[in-house]
C-alpha cells in the first residue's frame, strides 16, 4: 500500500509538473522594470498606463498565447534593476525584458539581456550608447541627440546666438549638452558655459543665478521627465524671464504630465521633442481619449507613447514568430515601420534604436490649457550618435 501510495504521489506530482509546463508554454511574459515609487515615479505611472491601454485594446493573447504583464518596482536603482531582470529571466521565464525608467537601469540590465537572449526593450531612457550595451536592446522612447540637434538647429536662426548650458549630471544631460554645444558652434552660435547640476536632490538656484550673471540670449535645459517643475520656478524666482533670458532646451522640461502645474513661466517655452499630446493626428486624438478615460483624466506624456509603441513593436515580433522568443523574436522586432500616437516611426534594423520627426514646439494656451504646440518638423531623424 505504502509502495502504491507512493507512486501515484510521483504521477501526480508529474502530472501537475507538466501541466505547469503546459501553462507556462501557453503564456507570453514580458517583464515591466519600472521605477513606481520615488522621484521617477510619474515615469513607471505613465509607461504601465501604456502597456495596459495597448493590451485593453489590442487583446491580452498574442500567437495564441496569454499575454501576462509582470510590473516590477526598481525604486530607480541600478543593482535592484539587475536583480529583478534576473528573476523575471530566471523564475519567471519572461520572452521579454522592458521598460527602464532611466539610463542607468537600462545599462545594468544589458549582460543580462546578451546572456539569456532575451529582448530588451527600452521604453524610456534616452542616452544614444544604450543600444550599443547589448546586440538585444531595441528601443522605442527616443534619443536626447535627436533631440538637441534639432533645436540647435532653431535657435540661431530665431535670435539666439549665445546660450549657456544647464543640464543634469548623468548620460542623457551630458549627450543633450555635447550635441547640443557642437551643433550650435557648427551653426556659428556660442557657448558661454556648461553647468551641470547633481541627479539627487538638485538645487538649480545657485546654477541658475550664474546663468543670470552670465546675460546669455537663452538657456538651454536638459532634466529628466517629471523635475521640470521646480526648475521652471526656481527660473522665474530669480528673475532670469523678467531679464529677457529666454529658455529653451529638449522637451523633457515641459513634460505634458506636469505641464498645467507650471503656471505662466512656462507660456511661450520652446523645445524640441518627438511627441505632444497636442500632436494634430487622428490616430493621436484618439490615443489621447483613450488614455485620459483609463486613467482619470490624466494626460499622456512622451513616457507613455514610448511604453504604448514599445508594446507594439513585442505585439507585432510575437505575433510573426507565433510566440517564440530569444533572437527570432528581436529579429522580427527589427526594422517595424509604422504608424505612431506620435507620427511615423520605424526601428531601424542595424541600430535598433527609434527613427522618428522631432518637432519644434511653443508652449501655448488652449482652451484654458497649456499644451506643447508644434510649429515646425524635422522628418524620419536618426540619431546623430550612430548617423556615421
Amino acid at each position: 500500500m505504502q509502495k502504491r501510495f507512493f507512486l501515484r504521489a510521483i504521477a501526480c506530482a508529474a502530472l501537475a509538473a507538466s501541466a505547469t509546463t503546459a501553462m507556462a508554454q501557453d503564456k507570453f511574459k514580458i517583464g515591466l522594470i519600472l521605477p513606481m515609487t520615488g522621484p521617477f515615479a510619474s515615469t513607471g505611472k505613465q509607461i504601465e498606463a501604456a502597456a495596459r491601454l495597448y493590451i485593453a485594446q489590442n487583446g491580452d493573447t498574442v500567437a495564441g498565447k496569454k499575454v501576462e504583464l509582470i510590473v516590477k518596482d526598481d525604486t530607480s536603482a541600478p543593482d535592484v534593476t539587475k536583480r529583478i531582470a534576473q528573476e523575471l529571466v530566471v523564475n519567471e521565464k519572461v520572452s521579454v525584458l522592458a521598460g527602464f525608467g532611466l539610463t542607468p537601469l537600462a545599462l545594468a540590465t544589458a549582460p543580462i539581456a546578451t546572456q539569456s537572449k532575451t529582448p530588451l526593450v527600452v521604453m524610456a531612457a534616452a542616452t544614444s550608447s544604450i543600444t550599443e550595451a547589448s546586440p538585444f536592446i531595441i528601443r522605442t522612447s527616443f534619443t536626447l541627440p535627436q533631440a538637441a540637434v534639432a533645436i540647435a538647429d532653431w535657435a540661431p536662426n530665431n535670435g539666439i546666438k549665445k546660450v549657456v548650458t544647464l543640464v543634469a549630471d548623468y548620460g542623457p544631460g551630458i549627450d543633450a549638452e555635447k550635441y547640443f554645444k557642437d551643433r550650435l558652434i557648427f551653426n556659428g552660435g556660442q557657448v558661454l558655459d556648461t553647468l551641470r547640476v547633481p541627479m539627487r536632490n538638485p538645487d538649480f538656484a545657485p546654477f541658475l543665478q550664474k546663468v543670470r550673471d552670465l546675460k546669455p540670449d537663452a538657456v538651454y535645459v536638459f532634466v529628466p521627465s517629471g523635475i521640470g517643475a521646480p526648475l521652471m520656478k526656481q527660473f522665474a524666482e530669480r528673475g532670469l524671464d523678467k531679464a529677457g533670458i529666454k529658455l529653451i532646451g529638449t522637451g523633457d522640461i515641459t513634460d505634458d504630465d506636469i505641464l498645467n502645474g507650471m503656471g505662466e513661466v512656462a507660456n511661450g517655452v520652446v523645445t524640441s521633442h518627438h511627441y505632444s499630446a497636442s500632436h494634430n493626428s487622428a490616430l493621436n486624438k484618439k490615443f489621447v481619449a483613450a488614455f485620459e478615460k483609463a486613467n482619470n483624466g490624466l494626460r499622456p506624456n512622451f513616457m507613455a507613447v514610448g511604453g504604448y509603441d514599445g508594446m507594439r513593436v513585442i505585439y507585432e515580433a510575437a505575433k510573426a514568430t507565433k510566440g517564440t522568443g530569444g533572437q527570432a523574436l528581436l529579429d522580427a522586432m527589427k526594422g517595424q515601420v509604422f504608424e505612431s500616437p506620435r507620427g511615423p516611426m520605424f526601428i531601424d534594423a542595424q541600430t535598433r534604436d527609434v527613427v522618428h520627426n522631432i518637432y519644434i514646439r511653443k508652449v501655448e494656451k488652449v482652451n484654458g490649457q497649456l499644451y506643447n504646440q508644434e510649429f515646425a518638423t524635422i522628418k524620419d531623424v536618426k540619431d546623430p550618435g550612430k548617423a556615421k
